[in-house]
């Protein structure tokens, strides 16, 4: 019977890391032990060899004082300068001598062994470094990488690139196997997105465009009865509803992507245009639309703002109070250059805490979450994504006496895209998402 063998034990990068320094700071330390060492002895030796060629040690006698025959001791120093210095003196001298050579060894040591420590030191550091740096290159490419992906113009591009790492098999290898991975599912599932928003537009829409047809023509014909025209009236406007919310999804996964590709637009052109386009509604609706359109130019996908501004007036529009309500809508350019239009309208008071889920999809004042006659609720949703896809931000606040009042702020339009005049590439009529 085979027995599979046990995958080979690796060595982890932190035990290379640690084996690689402390063999560097042990080899450095053994070397500057051994200098201070040596320099300490050959300082000590030489003083040492000076002393004792310049004394004399206590090796002469003479007859004993006290008459007993018994020889003492005598010492006697010659001094570098010629004298000569018996007993106590020589006693004295010597220990000077002592002194002044345990002094020179101490500050011997002391700088010249500190000079030793700085250059070993230095060097070890140096190649600590090196060696660091090699080491720790898999994660800067990792590194390099992950940027270039976060930096790419939309959130789909560059997630084609892999790391690919190849070399030991230790922790940044599996770091980088890893993020290969999870990019190469990400990519899989922006692809998938892709599809779909090129798909579901055809597949979502025509059978209910032939449902519109087939309902037109059963209540066109000269036999319909009042009641089948009744029918085909709401069948009518609950298919309305279905196309204005399939819209509103295609619209909203479509502009959660940055922007790539960028002309100028001037919101002032933008706004006199959804004004226009909303008047009627608006009239029916018993609301007075107030603009003031100054120039206001940014850079960006004229039919996406067209859009964003269409939301916010059709929902000032649809959420408000009916005969008597207002609905003012304003373009600027700030102080620090950046586009900004502001919609504000009158309508029933919204709490502060009830602000932030509005801009989530299907989602209305109250909790409501009910496709109704005023939309599908995904109104500000598509408000917020277009704007986050421009690099803008958009916020709200309830205004006093009731309403909101919603500002969007976007980029200044980049002096090298801009022209001159306020021309709008390709805005045309769109039904709104509300």
């Amino acid at each position: 019977m085979n027995v599979p063998k046990p995958p080979p034990r690796r060595i982890s990068l932190r035990a290379r890391l640690t084996l690689i320094y402390g063999g560097l700071f042990l080899v450095a330390g053994m070397v500057l032990l051994g200098t201070t060492y040596a320099l300490f002895n050959q300082e000590l030796t030489r003083r040492g060899m000076k002393v004792l060629a310049r004394t004399t040690l206590p090796a002469q006698s003479a007859p004993s004082p006290t008459g007993n025959g018994a020889p003492s001791r005598q010492l006697f120093a010659f001094t570098g300068d010629g004298d000569i210095l018996t007993q106590a003196d020589a006693q004295k001298w010597m220990d000077d001598q002592q002194d002044r050579l345990h002094e020179a060894a101490t500050a011997s040591l002391l700088t010249q062994g500190g000079i030793a420590l700085v250059v070993v030191g230095g060097a070890a550091a140096g190649f600590g470094w090196l060696v660091a740096g090699r080491v720790l290159a898999p994660l800067h490419r990792v590194t390099d990488t992950a940027r270039r992906i976060a930096a790419a113009p939309a959130a789909d591009r560059g997630l084609h690139e892999r790391i690919a790492l190849r070399g030991p098999d230790d922790e940044v290898k599996d770091l980088a196997d890893t993020f290969d991975t999870m990019v190469e599912r990400l990519d899989r599932s922006f692809d998938g997105q892709r599809r779909f928003v090129a798909n579901a537009s055809h597949e979502l829409r025509t059978p209910l465009t032939l449902g519109r047809a087939l309902v037109e023509l059963a209540m066109h014909r000269k036999t319909a009865s009042e009641d089948v025209k009744q029918l085909g009236e709401n069948l009518l406007e609950i298919n309305s509803r279905h196309e204005r919310l399939i819209a509103g999804l295609l619209l909203l996964a479509g502009s959660e992507n940055e922007v790539t590709e960028r002309l100028p637009v001037d919101l002032a052109d933008v706004v006199g245009h959804v004004v226009a386009q909303t008047a009627l509604e608006a009239e029916q609706a018993g609301i007075t639309v107030n603009e003031r359109a100054d120039e206001a130019p940014t850079a960006g996908d004229a039919l996406l703002l067209e859009r964003l501004v269409h939301n916010l007036v059709e929902n000032g529009i649809r959420h408000n109070t009916g005969d008597g309500g207002w609905v003012r809508v304003v373009s600027r350019t700030r102080d620090d250059g950046r586009a900004e239009v502001e919609v504000s309208n009158t309508g029933p008071v919204v709490p502060p805490y009830e602000i932030p889920a509005l801009f989530e999809p299907f989602r209305r004042l109250g909790g409501d979450r009910l496709v109704t006659a005023k939309g599908a609720g995904l109104g500000l949703s598509i408000v917020r994504s277009v704007a986050r896809a421009h690099g803008g931000e958009v916020t709200a606040r309830p205004r006093e006496g009731g309403g909101l009042v919603v500002t969007v702020t976007l980029p200044a339009c980049p002096d090298g895209v801009r022209r001159n005049g306020r021309d709008v590439h390709g805005l045309t009529g769109h039904g709104g998402t509300g």
